[in-house]
């Protein structure tokens, strides 16, 4: 079970050396009550060495929110895979829906992007997700595997642990709305069988399929309940220790008891 956090463009430098921090005090004070929980921590470019230096004695990987498709270029602004890998990030969410809505990022940019963190050692988070009146429409599930498709092909990975799947419904994203559990393990069943077709059952079922969309402690255990829901992409919730480890604990309880 995999707990991520996603900070988007929040808290400065010091605020987000203080909530690394307190998630490392947090962890380090109760770490007997996670049982197998994974965590990791998508902070803001600039603060990504301060936050891998306050994780650096738990176990916490760092990510880092997007980078550019190409190694080194005349791209003002834009961070690479190389730059990523030199201070030690372990991930990179790429493709989430914000990146496509507000800079009209299409599924080829994500796939190159997802083949260039592959040749860096990054593990991609790859996010896909359909708005509210695709799914109105019936068109959730083509918009979602029409996605999934786009972004991974050609991009091959040697065991599961090399990727990370994000379902994350844009109608979810920051509005207080959370998908239903049933209405989110259906949908990530359907990415967990376009999954099994391109890599195999072996690979593909232990790809960690994320759940992004609101998820909050109160939501988090009937969310990670579901048999293909493996953790979740934590937005609003990971900007508070409490209760990004809260949302962990409740990961703990699933894990506790129904060994999923």
């Amino acid at each position: 079970m995999l707990v991520a956090g996603n900070w988007k463009m929040n808290t400065d430098v010091p605020e987000g050396r203080a909530l690394a921090d307190a998630i490392a005090e947090g962890l380090s004070s109760t770490a007997a009550d996670r049982g197998d929980v994974d965590f990791l921590v998508c902070p803001p470019y600039v603060h990504l060495p301060a936050v891998r230096e306050a994780l650096a004695d738990v176990p916490v990987a760092v990510g880092a929110q997007d980078m550019h498709a190409q190694d080194e270029g005349a791209y003002t602004g834009d961070v690479s895979a190389p730059m990523l890998s030199s201070i030690g990030c372990d991930a990179v969410i790429l493709g989430h829906s914000e990146r496509r809505t507000y800079y009209d990022e299409t599924d080829a940019e994500v796939n190159a992007k997802a083949q260039q963190a592959r040749a860096h050692d990054l593990v991609p988070i790859v996010c896909v997700g359909e708005t509210l009146e695709q799914r109105k429409a019936g068109e959730a599930d083509t918009v979602v595997r029409s996605q999934v498709d786009g972004a991974l092909s050609d991009v091959s990975i040697d065991g599961a642990d090399e990727l990370i799947v994000a379902y994350e419904p844009i109608w979810a994203i920051g509005t207080g709305e959370s998908a239903a559990a049933e209405q989110a393990q259906a949908m990530h069943a359907v990415i967990r069988d376009d999954l099994r077709e391109r890599y195999g059952g072996d690979v593909a079922d232990e790809v960690p399929l994320l759940y992004g969309g609101s998820m909050k402690p109160h939501n988090a255990y009937g969310l990670l309940s579901q048999p293909d829901i493996d953790g979740g992409l934590i937005g609003s919730a990971s900007l508070e220790a409490e209760s990004f480890l809260g949302i962990a604990e409740k990961a703990a309880e699933v894990l506790e008891t129904s060994g999923h």
